[in-house]
C-alpha cells in the first residue's frame, strides 16, 4: 500500500515548483513540464523517492536510530515541530546553531545549563539570587528553549536528517556531510540534488505541501519504532525490555485500537440479525 497518494499531493501542491530562470539544471530530470513559468514537478517520481525514503527511515529507526527534523522556514516550523514531537524525535524549527552536530559536545554543555536552569523558581528571592539575577536567568532559559528544545533528548549525533529546504539549511547539511549522517529533504526545482542523500522531488514552500510529506516521514519513524519494540529480548534488542514512554505506547497501541474499531461493525452485525429475525 502506497504511503501517500498522487492525489494527496496534488491537493498539497508538491507538484508545483520554481520560476523556470530560478532553477537548478541538475533537477532537471525531476521536472514534467514548464506551465506560466513554473517548473511542474514529476509526482511519478516523486513518489518512488517517498518509498525509497520510508524505507530507509523505518529500517534506520528500528535499529535503534534517531532522525533530526531541520525545519526553519515559516512555512515548516510548526509541521517539523508537531511531527517530531508526535513521534519523540528531536528536532530544529528556529535556528540552526553553527557546530551543532559538529561541536556537540558544546551543545551538550547547554543542555545541561537549560536543564538547570528549569529547576530554579524565578519567584523564590530566597535561594540567594536576587529578582535581578532571576530575572537574567529566566530571559537565559528562555533563549536556550527557543534555540535548543527541540532536541533537549538528544545525548548523541542522530543517525539521517530530515530537512526541509536544502538551500535554506545549507549549514545543516555540510555538517551533516562531515559527519556522513545522511540527509533525507524535500528537493525544489532551486536546489542541489547532490547536497541529499534521499532526494523527495517538490514544493518546498507551500505549508501543505511541506506538512504532507513531514508527516510521511514521521510515520515511517512510527513505523520503526514499531518493529524496534516488535523484536525479541533474546536478539539483544534493549528497546524490547525497557519501559516504554507514554507516545510510544500511544504508538504502539494506535494500531490495534484500529483493527478493534475495524472489527467490531462486523462482530455486530450477526447480533443485529438475529434481533431482526
Amino acid at each position: 500500500m502506497a504511503v501517500v497518494t498522487i492525489r494527496q499531493m496534488l491537493d498539497a501542491g508538491v507538484h508545483f515548483g520554481h520560476q523556470t530562470q530560478r532553477w537548478n539544471p541538475k533537477v532537471k530530470r525531476f521536472i514534467l513540464t514548464e506551465r506560466s513559468g513554473i517548473h511542474i514537478i514529476d509526482l511519478q517520481q516523486s513518489l518512488a523517492h517517498i518509498d525509497n525514503a520510508y524505507d530507509f527511515v523505518k529500517e534506520t529507526v528500528a535499529r535503534g536510530g534517531s532522525i533530526l527534523f531541520v525545519g526553519t522556514k515559516k512555512q515548516a516550523q510548526e509541521s517539523i515541530a508537531a511531527e517530531a514531537n508526535r513521534v519523540g524525535q528531536p528536532y530544529v524549527n528556529q535556528r540552526w546553531l553553527g557546530g551543532l552536530m559538529t561541536n556537540f559536545q558544546t551543545v551538550l554543555g547547554r543542555l545541561e545549563r537549560m536543564k538547570e536552569l528549569e529547576q530554579l523558581d524565578f519567584d523564590d528571592t530566597s535561594k540567594g539570587f536576587t529578582k535581578k539575577e532571576l530575572l537574567m536567568k529566566r530571559r537565559e532559559l528562555e533563549k536556550l528553549h527557543k534555540s535548543l528544545g527541540g532536541i533537549r533528548n538528544l545525548t548523541k549525533t542522530p543517525s539521517a536528517m530530515w530537512v526541509v529546504d536544502a538551500k535554506r539549511e545549507h549549514l545543516a547539511i555540510d555538517e551533516a556531510k562531515k559527519l556522513g549522517i545522511p540527509v533525507i529533504g524535500i528537493l525544489d526545482t532551486n536546489a542541489d540534488p547532490d547536497d541529499i542523500a534521499f532526494p523527495i522531488p517538490g514544493n518546498d514552500d507551500a505549508i501543505r505541501s511541506v506538512g504532507l510529506l513531514t508527516r510521511v516521514i514521521a510515520d515511517a519513524v512510527a513505523e520503526g519504532l514499531i518493529k524496534r519494540h516488535e523484536k525479541p529480548a533474546e536478539a539483544g534488542n534493549v528497546s524490547a525490555v525497557e519501559p516504554l514512554a507514554e507516545w510510544e505506547r500511544e504508538l504502539l497501541e494506535a494500531p490495534a485500537a484500529d483493527a478493534a474499531a475495524a472489527e467490531a461493525p462486523a462482530a455486530e452485525a450477526p447480533a443485529a440479525d438475529a434481533a431482526a429475525e
